[in-house]
């Protein structure tokens, strides 16, 4: 049952999957993912190629049974066995038609009980699947289809026409011709707008053409989409959400949508191995398990989370003034980017808001800045790897601060080859894009204190609850810019190689650009995780009561910069941007605002009074034991300086989470400010 205003999916909606043999544990995860997401309709290929290899009857026997335990199934029935084709392909007229006709029957036998519809074959007017060029004007696949479509039919069963694709008036006409549509109670189309669709005129009038000419032959065939989808090959994970929409809305009986999973990149398509790679990229989610944008909006959301965003993202004229070029904030739903781009729309400024919303929670923060920032924000919901949409926008702006990113250490340990995709390829296209724009936007870019590695040569010991440096002139003031680069991890690395090209650029190419490597940023519209943003994600857990993991010892210590505090340094940077080109900053809390974990846990467990249990684990790697920001350089060139104290700034972070979270925050009295350690942020 759907929650009280939210939109689900529609009673007609299913899903498409083809299933090798063997893959249990995928049947298994995508009958979850239905299950979740509430499609109760799935679409799947029954290869009569497989059927008869050595496994293929026990996998249906398996597959057919355990499919309609879940799910309402529709069969569709394809692949010609390579030993009875007219050539040794799947794609093959079989020699004699009648073949086809005996398999329905025996299958329709075997499993008739799980379906009500059986689908024959599947686009036959797509040579891969098909191969007309040995059945010329699909004789034989009229034969062959009208064959086993009346044989259905006597069985008790309805009879579903393979699906065009593209969908063609003509083929449709030839159907009638050769007497196949006697047999048929549905008509099948398929439709990938923009993908394999070149010139697509949209459902509705694709659909009425159809229509037309089922009533020019008096015919009552219903017509569903028996397949659809979108290719996210090119990064553009919100169109795939933009045709999602547009598809619901198709006037058809039935629309199944494909898929639930990209295509594993060691397998091959049909009969093709990465031919077209259009064809790897349909999922719901990646190759990798990872969701797309797609799935993750209509798990939390379902169709209206869907609508909401894809209504932020509807480019509206900016009331701007004439000639007014945007400041560009690439990452700009993020935790920093929505805190500066609400400074800079509090300003009068026009943004554009540029971010694929890859990370969990960050549409709130969109939904929230078109709320808060009205006509002056201009959303794009794209990816750095988006060569034009990324040109695009740089040709419409002054100043561009690029946060977009992959931001943990962890997962770039996971998946290094995305990683480096995002962080070093996307940096680059994004300097290309600058450097070739006829008016050049000026440039900040975000790196991170992960460019001085492990900081192994750093001596230092155990002090109350924290780390610290022998060195006198470390405790006092940190690290400065000229600490050796030492790119440890592949997100150290990916990080690195960005920072050092955009510094090259700055200096190579003549483009304003500097770099800000940061220490601990935290504050509002943070949803930290345990791989990323480990201030807020420590304040989460602590208003939730779920556990928290320590990895290392919790001693290590890093210097916290309250977010406003950095949109002030950003803003100042922007505005001397000529002064400060081709320059590295670090940019932190410096030592009167550093803390270690255990610290940062007891200054939480202050102001809610407890804290949830708290276990150890093994160090993870890139962790330094004691990193500090020394920020003295850029206080020079600008005159900046933090504002807010640790406290402070964590007190104003966990009462916004509280509202976030809807969690009240606990009475006056209950916080234990007794609880702060003698040597930590007592002394902040």
């Amino acid at each position: 049952m759907s929650r009280p205003g939210v939109e689900s999916l529609p009673e007609n909606f299913g899903m498409v999957e083809w299933f090798r043999p063997g893959e249990r544990e995928r049947v298994e995860r995508v009958l979850s993912d239905m299950k979740r997401l509430g499609a109760g309709r799935l679409r799947t290929g029954i290869s009569w190629a497989d059927w008869y290899t050595s496994e293929g009857r026990s996998w249906y026997d398996w597959l057919i049974p355990r499919l309609c335990s879940e799910v309402e199934l529709l069969p569709c029935v394809l692949y010609t066995p390579p030993s009875i084709g007219i050539e040794a392909k799947t794609s093959s007229p079989p020699k004699r038609a009648r073949d086809y006709a005996d398999f329905i029957d025996l299958f329709i036998t075997a499993f008739g009980e799980h379906f009500e519809y059986v689908e024959l074959w599947n686009e036959p007017n797509n040579l891969s699947e098909w191969d007309w060029t040995l059945d010329p004007h699909w004789t034989g696949f009229g034969e062959m289809i009208g064959g086993a479509a009346y044989w259905a039919r006597k069985r008790g069963k309805r009879t579903v026409l393979g699906g065009m694709s593209p969908i063609d008036g003509h083929w449709l006409c030839r159907m009638f011709e050769l007497g196949v549509m006697e047999y048929i109670d549905v008509v099948g189309i398929h439709g990938f707008p923009d993908i394999f669709d070149y010139t697509w005129k949209g459902w509705g009038r694709n659909i009425a053409m159809v229509r037309e000419l089922l009533d020019q032959h008096g015919s009552s065939c219903e017509i569903w989409v028996t397949e659809a989808g979108f290719s996210t090959w090119q990064h553009d994970e919100f169109k795939q959400a933009r045709v999602f929409l547009e598809f619901l809305e198709a006037p058809a009986q039935r629309l199944y949508w494909y898929g639930a999973d990209d295509l594993d990149p060691a397998l091959a398509a049909v009969d093709r191995f990465h031919l077209d790679e259009r064809e790897y990229y349909f999922g719901f989610r990646k190759a990798d398990g990872t969701p797309k944008l797609l799935y993750r909006l209509l798990e939390e959301g379902k169709v209206t989370a869907l609508k909401q965003v894809g209504a932020v993202a509807t480019p509206a004229p900016a009331q701007t003034k004439s000639g007014e070029r945007a400041v560009l904030v690439t990452g700009g739903a993020g935790f920093i980017g929505t805190n500066l781009v609400h400074h800079l729309a509090q300003e009068g400024r026009r943004v554009i808001v540029y971010d694929n919303l890859s990370r969990p929670g960050v549409e709130e923060n969109l939904l929230w800045l078109k709320e808060n920032c009205g006509d002056r924000l201009e959303v794009r919901i794209a990816d750095t790897r988006n060569h034009l949409a990324l040109h695009d926008a740089i040709a419409q702006s002054s100043h561009v601060f690029h946060f977009a990113a992959q931001v943990a250490v962890t997962t770039s340990v996971d998946n290094p080859a995305a990683d480096f995709a995002i962080n070093g390829q996307g940096t680059f296209a994004l300097l290309e894009a600058i450097r070739t724009a006829k008016e050049r936007p000026s440039l900040l870019f975000t790196s991170t204190n992960k460019v001085y590695g492990g900081i192994e040569g750093c001596d230092i010991r155990k002090n109350g609850t924290r780390y610290q440096p022998l060195d006198a002139e470390l405790r006092r003031y940190g690290f400065s810019e000229g600490t050796p680069l030492d790119f440890l991890s592949p997100y150290g690395c990916s990080k690195g190689c960005a920072d050092q090209y955009v510094l090259d650029y700055a200096r190579s190419f003549g483009i304003h650009a500097a770099v800000f490597r940061m220490s601990c940023i935290y504050g509002p519209h943070q949803y930290g995780t345990e791989d990323q943003g480990w201030v807020a994600h420590f304040a989460i857990r602590t208003l939730k009561g779920e556990p928290i993991t320590l990895y290392g010892d919790g001693y290590q210590v890093r210097d916290l910069l309250f977010v406003e505090d950095l949109v002030d340094a950003m803003c100042r940077a922007s505005a001397m941007m000529p002064e400060l080109t081709g320059q590295a900053f670090n940019i932190g809390g410096g030592p009167e605002r550093a803390a270690s974990l255990l610290e940062l846990l007891e200054l939480l467990r202050a102001l809610h009074g407890s804290l949830p249990p708290v276990s150890f684990d093994e160090w993870r790697t890139g962790d330094q034991r004691y990193y500090v920001s020394d920020t003295r350089k850029f206080e020079a060139a600008t005159g900046w300086t933090p504002r807010h104290s640790v406290q402070e700034g964590v007190e104003r972070l966990y009462r916004w989470l509280c509202q976030s979270l809807r969690v009240p925050p606990p009475a006056a009295g209950d916080a234990r400010r007794e609880s702060y350690p003698a040597s930590g942020v007592e002394a902040m």
